[in-house]
């Protein structure tokens, strides 16, 4: 009977006289087995190291990190959420797997992590603030079932002060790269400046979710579901690409991007000499930008009777928009401090697309539309003002 013992960890090493052995351990880092594999001094040897195998202590953070990758909120998230937070909870649990939980409620013990969390952003700030947020919300988590009787890290605030605003593509570097990259490469560069959607979104998203003139999807991180108007450019590229599988975009072989693979098209725009990464998120911000501009008509244009009705309605709800991110600007800029969560709560993102009843499709370029003009002494009025002055 042949049997499988888990985790077994085998090293080979050449000897001085040339020979080469193999030492087997009872797992990476384990204590050292006795025997040849297979024999009984070998099995027995292994279920010793097995049973002595320490056990975390309930009293220290090891127990907390461990139950909460195994509570429905962690397993709930997205495939790579749960593996982004898997790497940092590593980390954590190599770091202060012992920490005592009696000692969170200590006033120093936040000095203590915030000094870890320093020494992590030598080599990246946003990395060491992504492993700060993870250890808050473990402990939140904790907190909220009373395992622990403080956070010591919550609103510990960010060193990470970035913006995209000098990843942004301009219209050459569109130019640009759909002249020098591979020809699978350009269906993916159009589907991020003509729906604004997320990279796994893009790479996920199937024929059927295209009917010829709508895009429809469920957002995967926020759950919300979206109806894109296609541009013209979009629907060309679309209708023209042949279809080899479900999803509408391929790699070179014909076969669905993998989010490993689909690092050709950063590895494309840096050939071209594009600033940033080619990350499909910087198109997102770039197309928020578009919008925003006063001579870009968000929305086609209806026909039939309902046309005035509809023009109206939609007038109203894309300057409810504009109001939304000159109104976050604003406050951002007088350091109220709630501007990007008020701009949350009104709807706006770096992204077109709303709700099912409040759609915001990009036709452009523009088809002549022009803003109105807000009423002196508005709301929408000061606002433009402010936005002016900063």
């Amino acid at each position: 009977m042949r049997v499988r013992l888990r985790g077994l960890n085998s090293v080979a090493k050449r000897l001085a006289d040339g020979r080469t052995v193999s030492y087997y351990y009872a797992w990476k880092g384990g204590p050292p087995l006795r025997g040849e594999p297979g024999t009984p001094e070998f099995i027995h040897s292994y279920n010793q190291a097995i049973a002595s195998k320490v056990v975390p202590p309930q009293d220290a953070l090891l127990s907390i990190l461990q139950g909460y990758q195994a509570s429905a909120e962690f397993l709930g998230r997205a495939e790579r959420t749960r593996a982004d937070y898997i790497r940092h909870i590593k980390a954590i649990e190599k770091e202060y797997g012992d920490f005592p939980l009696s000692a969170l409620t200590d006033r120093r013990t936040r000095g203590i992590f915030m000094a870890w969390r320093d020494k992590l952003a030598k080599s990246s700030r946003r990395q060491a603030d992504y492993a700060w947020t993870v250890l808050a919300l473990v402990l939140a988590w904790a907190l909220n079932r009373g395992l622990i009787a403080a956070n010591p890290c919550e609103k510990g605030g960010r060193l990470y002060r970035g913006s995209r605003a000098d990843k942004i593509w301009t219209a050459d570097d569109e130019a640009r790269f759909l002249q020098l990259a591979p020809a699978h490469l350009h269906l993916p560069l159009l589907l991020g400046l003509w729906t604004g959607q997320r990279q796994g979104d893009l790479l996920r998203l199937p024929w059927s979710a295209y009917d010829g003139a709508y895009i429809r999807l469920r957002q995967s991180k926020t759950g919300a579901r979206v109806k894109i108007l296609v541009g013209a450019p979009l629907k060309v590229a679309l209708d023209a690409t042949p279809k080899l599988g479900p999803v509408i975009l391929n790699n070179s072989d014909g076969k669905p991007w993998t989010p490993d693979g689909f690092r050709a098209f950063g590895n494309a725009a840096r050939a071209g000499g594009i600033d940033g990464s080619g990350d499909c998120h910087h198109h997102r911000t770039f197309i928020a930008r578009r919008a925003l501009n006063p001579r870009c008509q968000l929305s086609a244009p209806r026909s039939g009777p309902r046309r005035e009705r509809d023009s109206e309605a939609r007038k109203r709800n894309e300057i409810s928009q504009l109001s939304a991110q000159l109104l976050c600007d604003v406050l951002v800029k007088k350091g109220k401090g709630r501007g990007k969560s008020m701009a949350g709560g009104l709807g706006f993102e770096p992204r077109l697309t709303e709700s099912e009843s409040a759609v915001l499709p990009l036709n452009y370029p523009p088809l002549g539309w022009a803003w109105p003009q807000p009423r002196r002494g508005s709301l929408l009025s000061s606002l433009l003002v402010e936005r002016q002055n900063i």
